[in-house]
């Protein structure tokens, strides 16, 4: 596949690097030459160097080290002009101003309306809209199954769901939902030509723009307008901070259930002695949630920060300019964190809970409780409805997405009975 960018990666610099399967046709492997590689390794991003970290303990340090910063500038290749707006990944590190690319008090600042647009209490009082949301998509899930009975789990339940949750926390109307998945689907898609990426960025800017000047001259009760509304005394966030969280806010807040939904489900139904655990009562679905979340992770790879002066983690040494990427599924099977059967799905796991999937430190993923809300209510919901629900393929004919940052199925077509 011809990915290309403006010019090659320095010479050596991705000598004995893992390269980075943007068809990702082989996850589990990758996975494993990654971990394989060490705790720091370096790895061929298209074309382009850089770091990744695979350990638990040292991804827990990065993640706090403020000589990380998600300020693109930072990056000595793309100061350097060797990696340009042609190469197919700088829009998920390039997207514009948010709380997503900015560090320290900015962050902060960009930060606080959505943290407390998604505390605890808000959750709960949105869980009866998540759970009318499942029922509704469980009806048509049942309507929609060919005369072979097949329906394809992902299309039908695991996609629009978590997209009808994020639209009504920001105000989307309903009948935009079809659009922006389509929208996000083709830019995070490795098969997207990179012109028409670009485009993808700029239509989802007029978007979200318009959406923002609606809301200023008629707000409402939702995340937009609490994003537009400055406190008192506060600085209001510019329309360009308003649409840059709302775009990536979108994306991660849909994205990751999805994941999580359906990798949650392809676990149980390939362990069906887990799954008969949790539908009699001897596990719960917090230890399916959590397990799913560590051991395949929704998010694989974490683009991208970068050292503002020289880091030394091991025997290894971030120079200054580099970029450090997080592989949050090698770090969720690691084994000095989990144990030598790390590569293994097991809900009793005693460190199931001790996982970093929705990342750590200031940037920790602002959705996690909704992610886990949702998958809360979407599975047990589900397998309450279809107890006999089973794949309509074998799982080896499951394939991926090609999308190099989201752990993601094309399709998931099951039987309900």
């Amino acid at each position: 596949m011809n990915c290309p960018h403006t010019a090659a990666a320095p010479a050596g610099r991705s000598t004995g690097a893992v390269v980075i399967d943007p068809m990702v046709q082989d996850l589990d492997g990758e996975t494993a030459r990654l971990r394989d590689a060490g705790v720091l390794a370096r790895i061929d991003l298209l074309g382009v160097p850089a770091w990744t970290v695979t350990r638990h303990a040292e991804a827990r340090q990065l993640l706090l080290d403020q000589r990380l910063v998600k300020d693109i500038d930072a990056w000595e290749l793309w100061r350097s002009g060797v990696v340009t707006r042609a190469w197919p990944l700088i829009g998920m590190i390039d997207a514009g101003r948010s709380m997503f690319t900015v560090d320290g008090a900015e962050h902060r600042r960009l930060r606080t309306k959505t943290s407390q647009a998604l505390t605890p209490r808000r959750l709960e009082a949105i869980r009866p809209a998540i759970e009318e949301f499942t029922e509704e998509l469980l009806d048509q899930l049942e309507a929609a199954r060919d005369e072979n009975g097949v329906v394809d789990l992902k299309a039908v339940f695991a996609q629009p769901l978590p997209m009808k949750v994020v639209g009504m926390l920001m105000g989307v109307d309903e009948s935009q939902h079809a659009m922006l998945t389509r929208q996000y689907k083709a830019f995070f898609s490795m098969l997207t030509p990179q012109d028409e990426r670009l485009a993808l960025l700029a239509e989802l800017d007029v978007f979200y723009a318009e959406l923002v000047r609606e809301r200023t001259a008629r707000p409402a009760d939702d995340l937009t307008s609490a994003l537009i509304l400055a406190e008192e005394g506060g600085e209001p966030l510019t329309e360009e901070e308003v649409v840059g969280n709302l775009k990536a806010m979108v994306a991660a807040g849909h994205e990751t259930t999805i994941g999580l939904v359906l990798n949650a489900v392809r676990a149980l139904l390939s362990h069906p002695d887990q799954l008969r655990m949790v539908l009699d009562g001897e596990a719960d679905w917090d230890a399916v949630i959590e397990e799913t979340l560590r051991w395949d992770t929704p998010t694989t790879h974490l683009l991208m920060r970068f050292a503002t002066e020289d880091i030394t983690v091991g025997d290894e040494v971030i120079r200054e300019g580099e970029g450090v990427v997080i592989s949050y599924r090698a770090i969720g099977r690691d084994i000095g964190q989990h144990g030598p059967d790390a590569d293994a799905f097991d809900i009793t796991r005693p460190t199931r809970n001790r996982h970093m999937t929705f990342g750590h430190g200031p940037h920790i993923c602002p959705g996690a409780a909704l992610s886990r809300v949702e998958a809360a209510t979407a599975l047990p919901a589900l397998f309450g409805r279809f107890p006999g629900l089973r794949l309509a393929v074998p799982d080896e004919e499951i394939t991926k997405l090609p999308v190099m940052t989201q752990n993601d199925m094309a399709a998931f077509p099951v039987l309900l009975d």
